[in-house]
């Protein structure tokens, strides 16, 4: 190592510990007087990319940023400082600070850009022209759930390896990879393991002079308004579609079922009463369907009494005991306030428990397991509302069950009409409540009902 370059470097680590040139810039001086500005600046990369070498991405940083400072005092001592000036003169020190102001200025107008993109509510990960990690804000490092400073100068391939990264996020950024790297799509929106909606964008071109920006916006919250949107439109529709055929299909159903009574006793004589038996059943299940039909459809106001949520929850306890007891489950229900009230339609959010109890009952009774199965009720007050929660130990739902389970017609039974869930969301909607769930595949399902309190 030539000792131009051994006094460079001892200057440099002096400036960037303690950010004065100190006693080196009398020594360094004279030895850089002969050099040209290029070979100063080619000195200064050298020297620089030994001193970085080995420490931390956040460390790196700040050693560039301190060093672009040394570079100005170097060229400005080590090419003006030996000019012979007449005493009234000092270029050299006019020349260094405005060089000071153009480059703190510069600094803070940077520095300010970089706090708005690292508040913003959006990750941002930036990758240079040779594939590694220029910049990552706070809020991508926290969907990623990896240290922040442990991402800067990473590869892709770095990043995918990360120990702190889950599977699930390696899949992901993988095959983000392929969809925008390779096939060139600019938008992407992701699911994450948690159910959790997500809008990747991708940044490049000429204007990013060979970098890549991603940007990463959780908009799951839009989703969730969008898809009760979308739900109220299809229940809209049910009901215009329920209105239409219900009088013209259950008339005729009405006169075969009158009919086939009046030839049960003939069947009789001949033996075949069972098949009026099947069919007065499948007329029944046929006019059952269109009963919830109509209930699914029904936008009428509801006629609103006090009730006591521990007398609610009581019977609704009772009317399924016998039931529980067949299928080997216990139902239990939580003390609740007895002074805990709501204003509500007592028939149709009964209706409404009642469904909910029933899925609860089949997806315990489905649950491939030896433990016993268990349905809880419970409600309390927050704030100005009511939450009435029911949680059993069943089957448990996927996201993709999850996603449609108040839809119309979607059902997971063989025997489902798929409309038993879209009635209670109407009715819950139709009090000015809301109808949530949970659900662990193979662990269970937890329904949340929140209405207005008294």
């Amino acid at each position: 190592m030539s000792e131009k370059r051994k006094l460079y470097i001892r200057a440099l680590k002096q400036y960037v510990q303690t950010g004065s040139l100190g006693n080196s810039a009398s020594q360094l001086s004279p030895a850089l007087a002969d050099s040209l500005p290029e070979e100063i600046v080619m000195l200064h990369e050298r020297c620089l990319s030994t001193l970085v070498s080995g420490v931390d991405p956040e460390e790196a940083i700040r050693m560039h940023k301190l060093s672009l400072l040394f570079l100005i005092d170097v060229m400005v001592y080590g090419r003006y400082a030996s000019a012979k000036l007449e005493s009234s003169e000092n270029p050299v020190h006019e020349l260094r600070e405005l060089m000071f102001k153009i480059h703190n200025r510069s600094s803070l107008a940077s520095s300010k850009y970089e706090d708005v993109l690292q508040h913003l509510d959006c990750g941002i990960i930036m990758f240079d022209i040779d594939g590694y990690v220029s910049f990552v804000n706070v809020q991508m490092a926290k969907f990623l759930n990896v240290p922040r400073k442990s991402i800067l100068g990473c590869s892709l391939r770095e990043l995918l390896g990360h120990t702190a990264l889950s599977g699930s996020f390696r899949k992901l950024i993988y095959k983000l990879y392929r969809e925008m790297y390779e096939y060139r799509l600019r938008y992407q929106e992701v699911i994450d393991e948690a159910g959790r909606h997500y809008l990747v964008t991708a940044t490049y071109g000429e204007d990013m002079d060979g970098d890549i920006l991603i940007s990463v916006k959780d908009i799951t919250d839009f989703k969730r308004i969008e898809q009760s949107a979308y739900q109220n439109d299809k229940l809209a529709l049910l009901g215009k579609i329920a209105a239409s055929i219900a009088h013209e299909v259950r008339n005729p159903l009405t006169s075969i079922r009158g009919f086939i009574q009046l030839l049960r006793p003939h069947l009789k004589q001949l033996g075949k009463e069972d098949y009026a038996k099947i069919i007065l059943d499948e007329i029944d299940r046929a006019n059952g369907i269109i009963y919830e039909f109509l209930n699914s459809s029904k936008p009428s106001t509801p006629d609103k009494q006090e009730v006591h949520i521990s007398a609610l929850l009581k019977e609704i306890r009772l009317l399924f005991e016998s039931e529980a007891l067949l299928r080997g489950c216990d139902i239990e229900v939580s003390p609740v306030d007895a002074q805990l009230t709501v204003c509500i339609d007592v028939k149709q959010v009964k209706q409404a428990l009642l469904n909910l109890v029933k899925n609860s009952l089949d997806a315990v009774d489905r649950a491939a397991s030896n433990r016993k199965g268990l349905i809880r009720i419970s409600a309390d007050r927050q704030g100005g509302k009511v939450r009435i929660h029911l949680q059993d130990n069943g089957t448990g739902m996927d996201h993709h069950t999850l996603s449609r389970l108040f839809d119309p017609f979607f059902t997971t039974k063989e025997e489902g009409t798929g409309l038993g869930l879209a009635v209670c969301y109407r009715i819950i909607k139709n009090h000015g409540g809301a109808i949530g769930v949970d659900s662990v595949v193979g662990e269970g399902t937890s329904f949340h009902i929140t209405l207005p309190a008294m």
